[in-house]
């Protein structure tokens, strides 16, 4: 099995029900994101969790996800622009071709940006995963 994966692939985040998300590999973003709207933080069992829809399908908007999370962290994160805003982390499992993890994953909007997902460093670190830009879907989808 290859641990090599393009600069886009496509990956799973089964936990959440997202059977197939086309992902953004960045090196250059520390953490992972996701596209998040209608990000509504609740108690649920002295816990705080964060419920938050996602488009499941780029090319169809109206193909709409709910899911619930427990809340990881609450942290400032400074995007590629040099702004600075306030986001909700969750972990989740990711399964990238025959690769499963659980990763931290931060919420946020990502309307004008083409890929819904980013795959940041962290996660690449902790699978082991090497990137070849000239490449992509070198991974396909399981």
């Amino acid at each position: 099995m290859s641990k090599t994966v393009g600069w886009c692939e496509w990956v799973r985040l089964p936990e959440l029900g997202i059977e197939r998300l086309e992902c953004k590999v960045d090196t250059g973003a520390k953490n992972s994101a996701l596209h998040a709207f209608e990000v509504d933080p609740f108690q649920k069992d002295g816990q705080e969790w964060v419920r938050f829809s996602i488009h499941i399908d780029d090319k169809d908007l109206t193909k709409i996800k709910t899911c619930e999370a427990l809340v990881q962290d609450i942290r400032t994160v400074t995007d590629s622009g040099g702004n600075n805003t306030e986001r909700f982390f969750i972990e989740t499992a990711l399964e990238i071709g025959d690769f499963k993890l659980q990763i931290p994953i931060s919420l946020t909007s990502r309307d004008t940006m083409a890929f819904k997902m980013l795959l940041g460093r962290t996660a690449l670190r902790k699978a082991g995963l090497i990137v070849d830009s000239a490449e992509s879907y070198l991974q396909g989808i399981k």
